[in-house]
């Protein structure tokens, strides 16, 4: 597989703040990681020359932009209406929760409409990746 047949684009609501956003793509890689396919991934374990291991990476580009809170609504609906993309949303509720326990019943308690996403992750396609990111303006600390 080439290294451009896949992509992964993290979002991020512009109105997060840096130390926010920074726990948001943590915990969105993290679920990104655990629920997508083996391709995903590089080599696992890679040895240097002095024989210590370093784990590896993904072997697809991963960058991270920013987008108005609207925009990112719409781009998480958009890339889970395509079965072929992995989704990862991140609603507020997961930063309002303390526990796994309360964030099942603060999420299954509203409608979607209700949930306000501060991020997302999106995998799969790079043209199918592109088509819902690819105007997004990267992230950087303003």
């Amino acid at each position: 597989m080439n290294y451009e047949d896949k992509k992964i684009v993290g979002i991020i609501a512009s109105n997060v703040e840096p130390a926010v956003a920074l726990n948001v793509i943590g915990h969105l890689a993290i679920s990104v990681g655990k629920y997508s396919n083996e391709e995903i991934m590089g080599k696992s374990i890679i040895t240097d020359k002095s024989g210590v291991t370093h784990l590896g990476i993904s072997q697809f580009p991963f960058i991270v932009t920013k987008v108005k809170a609207g925009k990112l609504r719409t781009a998480i609906e958009t890339a889970k209406s395509n079965p072929n993309l992995l989704v990862a949303d991140y609603p507020r509720d997961m930063l309002e929760t303390r526990t796994d326990d309360e964030l099942v019943q603060s999420i299954t308690s509203k409608e979607n409409e209700k949930l306000e996403y501060m991020g997302a992750i999106i995998y799969g396609d790079t043209k199918d990746v592109n088509e819902i990111t690819g105007k997004f303006q990267l992230w950087r600390l303003d």
